[in-house]
């Protein structure tokens, strides 16, 4: 029979390399790490400056307003600034969307709309634009009446462009919105 020759290491000298090359190769990662985080850093803290310098030249203020118990003055400021948010937030709660289906379905090919201006304190709304005839123009104002979401719509004022050789008529419309419930 043949004898069977088996290698062990010396001290473990092999096993010991191959220790210390895990190592070294767990720093380089690490330190490949610590770079990116470094260089994350940077960058939000050049994006931080670049914000607050926006600020700056804007104009807009970053620090917390004065409460009107706190003195300072500035109790005006916050009931102008309450008002005006209150303004914009019945603004954004308007029902955008019937509105503008409501008035692109009563738009027929005839008529333009050039302009459409909300009046969310009093739900109504301002439209101004242009027709080809005045029997499309009454269609329209009428069709914005049988709208669901539209109510009282009439014809502001209109005037015949006596200069342009189709003679469009020009027009002011308004209507009131249904709230929805």
């Amino acid at each position: 029979m043949r004898s069977l020759n088996l290698k062990f290491p010396d001290s473990g000298q092999e096993a010991r390399n191959a220790g210390y090359a895990m190592l070294l190769v767990g720093m380089l990662a690490l330190a490949g790490v610590l770079h990116q985080f470094q260089e994350a850093t940077d960058e939000v803290a050049y994006w931080d400056l670049r914000i607050a310098s926006m600020d700056r030249q804007t104009g807009r203020k970053t620090t917390p307003l004065v409460s009107p118990g706190q003195g300072g003055g500035g109790g005006r400021e916050v009931k102008q600034e309450i008002r005006r948010a209150n303004a914009v937030l019945s603004e954004i709660d308007l029902p955008w969307g019937a509105l503008f289906d409501s008035v692109e379905y009563a738009t027929g090919p005839e008529v333009a709309l050039l302009s459409f201006q909300p009046d969310a304190a009093g739900r109504t709304m301002l439209m101004g634009g242009e027709a080809k005839s005045m029997p499309a123009l009454l269609d329209f104002v009428s069709a914005l009446e049988r709208e669901p979401v539209l109510k009282d719509a009439y014809l502001l004022k209109y005037e015949i462009k006596q200069d342009d050789p189709h003679r469009p008529i020009v027009f002011s419309v308004m209507a009131s919105w249904i709230e929805a419930s």
